[in-house]
């Protein structure tokens, strides 16, 4: 029942309101971008880097061709909570992701939330890894209708969180590969 509710008071404020777009960096001095892109794209292999995620599995598809499709389940309670507008609860936040396009030479893919009950509608994403002159940078952009319960600012906050813990998730299987 939540799940609605936050949809449906998110696409009556949308029918007035831009969407929101956001970008966030992670650089990572020393690895490669080389090195870092299959981490990135194995778009089913997200529950490895986030520690909160208790599922991320393939559901259609081939993995990592475009029309692929994976569920996550376990992000972070937290911010989705407030945007209810409850104190802590036990709700499973969840969402079926389909990976849009991928592109191992620019080393770029795009995804968007076909289902979910995180009250994000129309949400596209865009991961990549960029080559620094001493390491790489793995940017996220992305855009949403605005989310019912966030501020823009929180989103963008939120969004270079997970962001950072991914890329030093990733940072660290490297150097335990290394070793």
């Amino acid at each position: 029942m939540e799940s609605a509710n936050i949809d449906h008071v998110t696409s009556e404020m949308n029918q007035t309101q831009p969407k929101w777009q956001g970008q966030s960096c992670a650089d990572l001095a020393g690895p490669k971008a080389d090195q870092m892109w299959p981490f990135v794209e194995d778009f089913f292999g997200l529950k490895r880097w986030f520690p909160t995620l208790t599922a991320c599995t393939g559901v259609e598809g081939v993995p990592g061709q475009p029309g692929c499709i994976r569920y996550c389940a376990g992000f972070n309670n937290a911010p989705f909570d407030r945007a209810i507008g409850q104190a802590k609860t036990s709700t499973l936040y969840w969402a079926k992701e389909k990976l849009l396009s991928i592109d191992p030479v620019a080393k770029t893919l795009s995804y968007t939330i076909i289902d979910s009950n995180i009250g994000f509608n129309s949400y596209v994403a865009t991961g990549r890894v960029v080559s620094k002159e001493e390491g790489c940078c793995i940017m996220w952009r992305y855009e949403v209708e605005p989310v019912n319960g966030w501020k823009h600012e929180d989103l963008d906050q939120w969004f270079e969180s997970a962001l950072q813990v991914m890329a030093r998730s990733m940072e660290k299987a490297l150097l335990g590969q290394a070793n």
